[in-house]
C-alpha cells in the first residue's frame, strides 16, 4: 500500500517538474527554486506584511463650515445682526445698535431675554429657542454673550451636574458646540462676548470660570471671542464701578448697583470692541457712532 502511495507522489511530482521544464517562467523557477518544494526563498521576494500597529486613539479636529465673508455679504447692501444672550446682551444690543445705526444696509435685532441660560434648559432651551428666531427672522451675524445665570447645575441625559465639576464643564461646552453648530450650519458668522468682571469675589470666579469654558471652544471651533474682562477693570486689574471713558479719558460710572450688570455708558465700553470686530470683518467705513448722553 505505501509502496503505492510512493510511487503516485513520484510520478505527480516528475509530472510537475516536466510541466515546468517546459515554460520560460518554469526554468527560471527550477534555476532558482523557492519555498514552494521547500527552497530556500529568493532574496527579492517581498517580505511578509507586518501586523498593523494600533494607532492612537485621536480626537478628530472640528471642521469649520464655509461661510459668506461678512464683507461680501456687506457689498451686497444688506447685514443683519443678531444679538442673542440674557439681560446683559439685552445692553450690548443697545450699545451695538447705536454704534452701528449710521452704517447703511446694517440692522441690528434683539433676541436676548432676561433670566435665561445654557444651564436651564427646562426653563427655557435656547438651542430650540434659538432655531425658532432665526426661522422667523433669518440673520447673517450672531453675537452672543451668555452667562450670568449659568452658574448651576446642568442636568444631561438624566444626570445632575453640579456647577464648576467636570461633568457640568463639559456639558456646557456641549451646549455652547450646539449653539455655534446649529447657527452656522445656517451660514450665520458667530461671535462670542465674554463675561465682564464682577463686584463679588466668589461671582466673578464663576463668571471666570466661564469664561475659560466658552473660550476654549470658541478657539476649538475657529469662532471669534471677545473678552471684556481686561476692559472693566482698573489699572490695578481690579473691579472698579468708575473707569475712564474712552477717548476723553473722563472718569465714568460703568457699573449698576449690583455689581454684575452695565450703566449706559459701560454698556457701550464693552460694545466697542466688538463693534469694531465686526465693522473689520465686515469692510464697514461710515459715520463714527455719537457718543453716550
Amino acid at each position: 500500500m505505501r509502496a503505492g502511495i510512493n510511487a503516485i507522489t513520484a510520478a505527480l511530482v516528475v509530472g510537475v517538474v516536466i510541466g515546468l521544464a517546459l515554460t520560460p517562467d518554469g526554468r527560471g523557477w527550477l534555476a532558482k527554486p523557492t519555498l514552494m518544494l521547500g527552497g530556500a526563498a529568493s532574496a527579492s521576494a517581498s517580505p511578509e506584511p507586518a501586523a498593523p500597529a494600533s494607532l492612537p486613539v485621536v480626537a478628530a479636529a472640528p471642521v469649520a463650515p464655509v461661510l459668506t465673508p461678512l464683507a461680501e455679504r456687506a457689498a451686497r447692501g444688506q447685514l443683519r445682526i443678531g444679538v442673542f444672550g440674557d439681560s446683559m446682551a439685552d445692553g450690548l444690543w443697545t450699545g451695538l445698535y447705536r454704534d452701528m445705526r449710521g452704517q447703511p444696509g446694517v440692522t441690528v435685532i434683539k433676541f436676548s431675554e432676561v433670566s435665561t441660560g445654557l444651564s436651564r434648559y427646562d426653563y427655557v432651551d435656547i438651542q430650540a429657542k434659538t432655531a425658532r428666531q432665526i426661522a422667523e427672522e433669518p440673520v447673517d451675524v450672531a453675537v452672543i454673550l451668555f452667562g450670568t445665570n449659568d452658574a448651576q447645575g446642568i442636568s444631561l441625559d438624566g444626570e445632575i451636574h453640579d456647577f464648576g465639576t467636570e461633568g457640568w464643564k463639559a456639558a456646557y461646552a456641549k451646549r455652547v458646540d450646539d449653539l455655534v453648530t446649529m447657527l452656522r450650519g445656517r451660514n450665520i458668522a458667530v461671535y462670542w462676548v465674554g463675561l465682564p468682571a464682577m463686584k463679588r469675589a466668589s461671582f466673578d470666579a464663576k463668571m471666570t470660570l466661564i469664561n475659560e469654558v466658552v473660550s476654549a471652544r470658541m478657539q476649538a471651533l475657529g469662532v471669534p471671542y471677545i473678552e471684556t474682562e481686561s476692559i472693566t477693570r482698573n489699572a490695578d486689574g481690579e473691579y472698579d464701578a468708575y473707569l475712564p471713558e474712552t477717548g476723553t479719558g473722563r472718569e465714568r460710572l460703568m457699573r449698576a448697583n449690583d455689581g454684575i450688570h452695565m450703566s449706559m455708558a459701560g454698556y457701550l465700553r464693552i460694545t466697542e470692541p466688538v463693534a469694531a470686530r465686526l465693522k473689520r470683518d465686515a469692510g464697514l467705513t461710515g459715520p463714527v457712532a455719537e457718543p453716550a448722553a
